[in-house]
C-alpha cells in the first residue's frame, strides 16, 4: 500500500460530522442542507463507509509491517478505546438531557432522547448499556462503528488478498438479514435500529475501495457524459431527489407518484439499509469521486476546516453529540426562533472546529522532534 494520504476522505468524514450535528437539532433549519434532503441515503452511510475505509486503510498498513497478529492487537485496542468512549458519552449525555429538560418547559427531552427506560428500570439499563443494547437517540453509530471494528480482525487478510470474495459473502449478509429478520437484541425487546449485519456491508465495501485505490490504475480519459456508470449514476441521484423533494409537500408526492412505484419503493428502511438507500450512497460517492477529484481545491480554508474534523473524527463527533441537546435547550428557550436556531447550529459549528483545531495543535506540540547534535 501507498503512504499517500487522499485528503478528500477527511473532507468528507468532516462534512459527514456536521451533518450528524445539524440534523440532530430539532427544527434546525440549517438541516434542510443536508444530504437527506436530497435523495434516500444520508450523512450515516457516508460515515460508516468512509469508516470502513480509513479502518482497512490503516490496519491494513500495520498489517503488511508488522504482521496479522500486531493488526489485530491494534484493531482490538481501539475498540476498547471506542467502548469506553460509549459508556463515558452516554453518561455525559444523560446528565445534559436531564438538566436541560428542567429547563425546557414546551416538550419532554428525556422522552424525545429516549431516556425514560433508564429511568424506569435504571439497574436493567445499566447492564444494557455495557453490552450496547441501551442506545438513546443519536448514541446508535458509536455501537455499530466498535461491532464492525472487532469485525474486522476476521476478513481483513483476505480483504487485502481477494477482496472480491469478502464482499460477495457481504452482500449474501446483507440480503439475508432482512431476509430472515436477523438483528441484534436491544433494550425492552427491541432491535438496534442500525442493524449490524446489514450495514456491514458499507463498512466492508468501503474498505474494498480503499484496497483498490492503492493498486495502479489506467486513468479513464473518456468525457464523463460518455461513461455510461457515471451517467447512469447521475440520472439516478436526480430522481432519488425529486422524489426526496417531493416529500415536503405530500399532496404534490401523492399525486405525481405511481400507486405501484409507492407500493415498491416504500418504506425505505433505514435499520436494515434499503436496496434503494445503498443504491443512491453509492451513486453518490461514484460520482462525487468522479466530479471532485484530488486536488487543490482541498487546501482552501472551509476545506481544510473539515479535512481537520475528519481526521479527529472520534473526538468531533462525541462533542457533536453533546452539543446537539444543548442547542436545542438554547432554541426551545429562545422560543424556537429561526434566527436562534441558526446561532446555535452555527456555535455548535464554531465548537467542532475548535476542538479539532486544539487537538492538532495539541499533537504537534506532543510531538517529538529529533535534536540535532552541533
Amino acid at each position: 500500500m501507498t503512504n499517500a494520504r487522499d485528503h478528500r476522505i477527511d473532507f468528507f468524514r468532516g462534512l459527514a460530522l456536521v451533518f450528524i450535528f445539524w440534523d440532530h437539532i430539532p427544527g434546525n433549519p440549517l438541516a434542510n442542507l443536508t444530504v437527506r434532503n436530497f435523495g434516500f441515503s444520508d450523512a450515516a452511510e457516508i460515515f460508516v463507509f468512509l469508516a470502513g475505509y480509513a479502518a482497512v486503510l490503516a490496519y491494513g498498513k500495520v498489517a503488511l509491517r508488522d504482521g496479522w497478529v500486531v493488526a489485530c492487537v491494534r484493531i482490538l485496542r481501539r475498540a476498547w478505546v471506542l467502548y469506553v468512549v460509549h459508556i463515558f458519552l452516554l453518561v455525559l449525555l444523560m446528565g445534559i438531557v436531564f438538566v436541560a429538560n428542567n429547563h425546557v418547559e414546551t416538550r419532554d427531552m428525556i422522552q424525545e432522547m429516549g431516556l425514560y427506560y433508564f429511568l424506569g428500570n435504571p439497574q436493567q439499563a445499566l447492564v444494557d448499556e455495557l453490552l450496547l443494547r441501551f442506545k438513546p437517540n443519536l448514541m446508535d453509530p458509536l455501537p455499530l462503528y466498535i461491532l464492525l471494528l472487532l469485525g474486522l480482525p476476521l476478513v481483513l487478510p483476505l480483504l487485502m488478498r481477494k477482496a472480491e470474495y469478502v464482499v460477495g459473502v457481504s452482500v449474501a449478509l446483507y440480503l439475508m438479514a432482512p431476509m430472515f429478520q436477523w438483528n441484534l437484541a436491544a433494550q425492552e425487546g427491541g432491535v438496534w435500529f442500525f442493524n449490524p449485519l446489514a450495514w456491514q456491508l458499507l463498512f466492508i465495501l468501503g474498505g474494498a475501495v480503499a484496497i483498490n485505490g492503492q493498486r495502479e490504475q489506467a486513468p479513464e480519459r473518456r468525457p464523463l457524459l460518455r461513461q455510461p456508470l457515471f451517467v447512469v449514476s447521475a440520472i439516478y441521484l436526480v430522481l432519488c431527489a425529486v422524489i426526496a423533494l417531493s416529500w415536503r409537500w405530500p399532496e404534490v408526492h401523492d399525486a405525481v407518484m405511481p400507486k405501484w412505484l409507492a407500493e415498491w419503493l416504500y418504506p425505505i428502511s433505514k435499520t436494515n439499509l434499503s436496496p434503494t438507500r445503498l443504491l443512491h450512497f453509492l451513486a453518490l460517492a461514484y460520482c462525487t469521486a468522479k466530479l471532485l477529484p484530488a486536488g487543490p481545491w482541498v487546501d482552501t480554508w472551509l476545506a481544510r476546516q473539515s479535512c481537520r474534523m475528519g481526521r479527529y473524527s472520534l473526538e468531533v463527533f462525541c462533542l457533536g453529540v453533546l452539543l446537539a441537546p444543548l442547542a436545542d435547550m438554547g432554541n426551545a428557550l429562545a422560543g424556537d426562533h429561526w434566527a436562534m436556531q441558526v446561532v446555535t447550529a452555527l456555535l455548535g459549528l464554531g465548537l467542532m472546529m475548535g476542538l479539532a483545531l486544539w487537538l492538532d495543535w495539541n499533537k504537534r506540540l506532543t510531538r517529538v522532534v529529533p535534536v540535532q547534535v552541533v
